[in-house]
């Protein structure tokens, strides 16, 4: 049978890859949302009444959802690190936004570099939040092409000209630029932009949108149509809504513009977000327990949705577990180059999944924000370990009966506590020590040592609120 004529067939039994011989490998886009609640997503059957996003509906019916997928962070710099490299971003040194936001080394290879050589364009815009210099910025990693700020989230929405300290300027391949429009949609506009001049090559888009980061900020129309359709919701959730609705426009427009250039069939396009939603932006993650900057699933388990029409079948749910770092594994097995061997990637290519080879994939996934009061928690199986920052309790859940986190099952299982502490213990001693200076492991204090005087405990408070600031 001609493959013209079978490709059909193929594709409904989720048996078709692209060969090797094909004439191209796949466009890659990555769109990456900031702060984005489990639930504001209307796809999810948790999601309150007010949450419409039917751009994004589409793209999970069409391509596949991934109901228990995970960021490698409960904050947003952590994520990028390590979704960029494809390697838990702690062995860079990385555990807080702080650090990430800092920037990680030159020798961490990061997505745009494995894909150049093999005759990919790159583009990166909007957030970077890996480096405030031009050295770190998309352009002096790697990228050919670059619309975006550096600093965290907190970007004007409306004055693209500001200067604030913790974001920057707006910049255009590494220069300085002026701009006005709202910026969720001029960053939709550039990555249309580049699919119509990129469509003759094999090309790939990180699209890191700061929608829907603070600050709150939105159209004063969309926020009057929201409060008018739906009164008894707050101030706060209706400008939420508003940046939301902004943000499912512009994934739309990047997904229309893919099919009318002719290349939405060989497109590998990811979407997720890059921690829990905020509580200061009334975010939801229903059914979830816990939001950004927790360690609970409410903090790390992401929207997550695949499609490579002309890899693999959509229209499906996957519980199968998976992370962050498995898109630059995914990317490279897509398109049939080989993966490094001198720095191993933590992550692991879906394609098998996806393409319906297996039901399996790694079983063990880890978070840790290091030092003295940092958190952590690790995955395997079906039981979860779970530290928050600050906090001396350590709780044990079985997420197959208890997604929600609600009953601790610590007290009554000490040996299933003792051997996911071993688990974690033994991947943390392979992790590098933080960027930030200090221990990634809490430091005891010695029997008999003095107490921190008061002095010592208002530094260490200070310090706290600086490293919340950065992450919010």
């Amino acid at each position: 049978m001609p493959m013209k004529s079978s490709l059909p067939a193929l594709l409904a039994l989720g048996m078709f890859v692209l060969p090797a011989a094909a004439a191209r490998p796949p466009n890659v886009v990555v769109i990456l949302t900031d702060d984005q609640g489990y639930a504001d997503i209307s796809f999810n059957p948790h999601h309150p009444k007010e949450v419409s996003t039917p751009h994004l509906d589409a793209l999970a019916r069409e391509g596949v959802w991934f109901s228990q997928a995970y960021i490698t962070g409960n904050v947003c710099s952590p994520t990028r690190a390590g979704l960029l490299t494809g390697r838990y971003q702690q062995r860079a040194g990385v555990y807080t936004a702080g650090e990430g936001g800092r920037g990680i080394a030159q020798a961490e290879k990061i997505f745009p570099r494995f894909l150049q050589p093999a005759g990919y364009v790159t583009a990166a815009y909007g957030k970077w939040h890996l480096g405030l210099t031009l050295a770190q910025s998309p352009v002096g990693r790697g990228f050919d092409h670059w619309y975006g700020f550096l600093g965290r989230g907190g970007h004007d929405y409306f004055d693209l000209a500001q200067h604030d300290p913790d974001t920057g300027p707006m910049y255009r391949d590494g220069k300085e630029t002026k701009d006005t429009g709202y910026l969720t949609t001029r960053l939709t506009e550039e990555a249309v932009a580049f699919v119509a001049a990129n469509k003759a090559r094999p090309f790939y888009i990180h699209l890191a949108y700061n929608a829907v980061h603070a600050p709150a900020q939105a159209p004063a129309e969309d926020i009057a149509r929201i409060k008018r359709q739906f009164p008894e919701i707050t101030e706060a959730r209706a400008i939420l809504m508003a940046m939301l609705h902004h943000l499912d426009l512009g994934v739309g427009r990047v997904v229309d513009r893919l099919k009318q250039e002719g290349v939405w069939e060989n497109t590998l396009l990811f979407f997720l977000t890059d921690n829990g939603g905020s509580k200061a932006m009334s975010a939801v993650n229903t059914p979830l327990r816990g939001a950004k900057q927790q360690n609970y699933e409410g903090g790390i388990r992401t929207p997550f949705i695949v499609s490579w029409p002309a890899g693999f079948r959509g229209g499906r749910t996957l519980d199968t577990p998976i992370s962050a770092l498995d898109i630059l594994p995914t990317a490279l097995d897509a398109a049939g180059i080989p993966l490094p061997t001198d720095k191993p990637l933590d992550g692991r290519s879906l394609l098998p999944l996806l393409t319906e080879k297996t039901t399996r994939h790694i079983d063990t996934f880890y978070w840790s924000e290091g030092g003295e009061a940092g958190g952590f928690a690790v995955r395997s199986g079906d039981w979860k370990l779970v530290q928050q920052r600050n906090q001396p309790k350590i709780e044990l859940f079985n997420l197959a009966k208890d997604p929600a986190e609600t009953t601790d099952l610590a007290p009554q299982n000490a040996a299933k506590v003792a051997e996911l502490t071993r688990l974690y213990d033994a991947w943390l001693d392979r992790m590098a020590e933080p960027l930030g200076g200090g221990s990634k492991r809490p430091v005891a204090r010695p029997a008999g040592a003095p107490k921190k005087s008061k002095e010592q405990k208002r530094k260490a408070r200070d310090e706290e609120r600086a490293k919340k600031k950065n992450e919010i």
